[in-house]
């Protein structure tokens, strides 16, 4: 089976750091061990992977067309402004699943709006980190068949 991609965009290296109001005490390297158990929990190979550049997630989810089963992804303040992040996800065949850890929708007007969201089954937000452990398990159902 290929791999799960759960792909994390711009700022989320800093989380446990950054406005832990919003975003938790969790390291992103927490949610990464977390969501990779309940992966090897399932039998699916994850691989986990973050850059604060948009390039750099455009190119990930190039990888993913021919290496991974679906993507998980957090794109950050990119799904509000990113339409080349959508442009690469239309070009995935797989399933796409986007993550919050806030909840977008009770946040400043702006973040109202995922670019993302047009390609994504589904868009977990509000659920602090336990909804990339949410989108996994929705994920395991999607590349079943």
């Amino acid at each position: 089976m290929k791999p799960i991609f759960l792909i994390n965009g711009p700022n989320l290296n800093l989380l446990g750091l950054r406005q832990p109001e919003i975003y938790g005490s969790e390291t992103l390297a927490d949610v990464e061990a977390k969501v990779a158990a309940l992966a090897a929990e399932f039998g699916m190979p994850l691989e986990a992977m973050q850059s604060n550049h948009e390039g750099g997630l455009v190119e990930m989810i190039h990888r993913a067309r021919t290496e991974a089963a679906g993507i998980i992804i957090n794109p950050g303040a990119y799904s509000h402004t990113s339409v080349a992040i959508l442009d690469a996800l239309n070009a995935f065949d797989g399933p796409v699943l986007e993550v919050h850890i806030s909840n977008i929708h009770k946040r400043e007007a702006f973040r109202h709006h995922s670019y993302v969201s047009a390609r994504a089954e589904g868009v977990i937000a509000g659920f602090g980190t336990e909804g990339y452990l949410l989108a996994l398990r929705r994920m395991r159902g999607l590349v079943a068949g």
